[in-house]
């Protein structure tokens, strides 16, 4: 079920009435239904992965915290990772291995006999993945006691709001808040809705707006001049910032109207003004993630240099190939670890130019860490090596002239002008506060509604990260 779809509106409706009028014992068993039925919305079947490794690491859990000897302890984390490496590794990533074992065979006149799978990737696999997975190392590292109530377990792994796209919250923040009574507040219905609105607008006018131009030049890169080429590119960068905020901004409020509190995803990474600090901004449940469970013990940067740029590049393309199983992720990730391994490396030559530069250092920063990221977007969106290298060539081959007809031909006048004013609207519009003023707030949400209304991209189209 789609976020920003007529059916989910009566579902929030529907759910967040009944959550609200049931006894509180009961309400975690509605949570867990209705979270299954949002989640088999898209295909029933894979219920059945959920349910197959929330059984796995709910006894991990148990069997964690009840052991006493250190090695007995760790099977049981090995056995719950496997089990869940395992189930990403057949869906997610046998058919990739597949093809590129093929291509070895064939360059050595071999021929490879094993079968390719015929199955769609369940919708946000690596997501309640990585979210389960949480659990199990927060139990074994002693931070997390094992839950024992299955139901509320489960409910963990599934809750709907983050269910497809995250956050992938950790399991001190979410479990107590699970077996906490929640009571209706004005305060949280105010601010969960403002969330969800604006996280509409981000989605359904700029980045769904800013797709048709992307899609269409992406799809016809030969007709493209340098200038629709490097507009495409850009807009795709703040697409896909907008796409998944705006899925972030709707979980956190649909859980916030409720009482729950999701953490935040996004802090205003294109502010940035290094790639390490847009990395500390941008899909930070995410981030902190690959920080917390395999930077830190690989040793972080705690380690001699060589080892610390090591386990960098080992963090940022294990990240790449976690968004997808395609040689395009693992150049985006390969690529983050070049920019952070270059800032190291360069740090008291760019220390002694800050001082020269001086005021502009900020600004200028912030444009350079926007282009790097940008340039990485590039393979982040392209279907394959070869459209990325089309992109980046058309851009550098210097064909600047204002070919109105090659740039409009992507998306015409009028809507490539809402583009822009929906760009616009985006910077401009302040991200609201709960405020003791009830005129104020129902006003912000009328006038919302109304642009998303008036400049929203007709349809409801799935948002980027669900691939993932």
């Amino acid at each position: 079920m789609l976020f920003n779809s007529i059916e989910f509106l009566f579902f929030f409706i529907v759910v967040t009435t009944a959550f609200f009028l049931v006894p509180h014992k009961y309400r975690w068993f509605l949570l867990l239904a209705a979270s299954s039925y949002f989640y088999m919305f898209f295909k029933p079947v894979y219920i059945l992965i959920l349910a197959f490794t929330i059984f796995i690491d709910y006894f991990a859990g148990i069997l964690i915290e009840n052991e006493q000897d250190k090695k007995r302890k760790k099977i049981f984390l090995i056995a719950s990772i496997v089990s869940n490496i395992g189930v990403l590794a057949i869906f997610k990533y046998y058919n990739f291995f597949n093809e590129n074992v093929s291509v070895l065979a064939s360059s050595l006149g071999m021929e490879n006999k094993l079968p390719v799978l015929e199955i769609l990737l369940p919708i946000g696999l690596s997501f309640h993945t990585f979210q389960a997975m949480s659990y199990t190392f927060e139990v074994y590292y002693g931070r997390q006691k094992a839950e024992k109530h299955l139901g509320i377990y489960a409910l963990y792994v599934m809750f709907y709001p983050q269910l497809v796209a995250g956050p992938i919250e950790r399991p001190q923040h979410i479990l107590p808040q699970l077996h906490q009574k929640k009571y209706f507040s004005y305060e949280n219905a105010v601010t969960g809705l403002n969330w969800i609105a604006i996280g509409l607008f981000k989605k359904i006018v700029v980045a769904d707006r800013l797709a048709v131009y992307v899609n269409s030049v992406y799809g016809d890169i030969e007709s493209a001049n340098s200038i629709s080429a490097f507009l495409a590119v850009c807009f795709f960068s703040i697409q896909i910032y907008c796409d998944f905020a705006g899925y972030s901004d709707i979980a956190r409020g649909t859980a916030k109207v409720m009482g729950y509190d999701l953490m935040v995803n996004f802090n205003q990474p294109y502010s940035a003004q290094s790639i390490s600090e847009f990395w500390n901004r941008w899909h930070i449940s995410l981030s902190t993630w690959f920080r917390d469970y395999l930077y830190i013990p690989l040793g972080g940067s705690w380690v001699p240099k060589w080892k610390w740029l090591r386990n960098l590049t080992i963090v940022f393309i294990l990240s790449g190939l976690w968004h997808g199983a395609n040689w395009t992720f693992i150049i985006w990730g390969a690529l983050h670890a070049a920019y952070l391994i270059v800032a190291i490396v360069t740090k008291d030559v760019r220390e002694k130019l800050t001082l020269s530069v001086g005021v502009f250092n900020k600004y200028m920063n912030q444009v350079i860490v926007f282009s790097l990221v940008t340039f990485a977007w590039i393979f982040f969106r392209a279907e394959n090596f070869d459209q990325a290298n089309q992109v980046i060539a058309k851009i550098f081959s210097f064909d600047f002239s204002l070919n109105l007809a090659k740039i409009f031909a992507h998306q015409g006048p009028v809507n490539m002008a809402l583009t822009f004013f929906s760009i616009f609207l985006w910077v401009v519009i302040p991200f609201p506060k709960y405020k003791e003023n009830p005129f104020r707030n129902v006003l912000f949400l009328v006038l919302i509604t109304i642009l998303i209304i008036t400049l929203g991209k007709n349809g409801a189209t799935e948002f980027i990260y669900f691939q993932f």
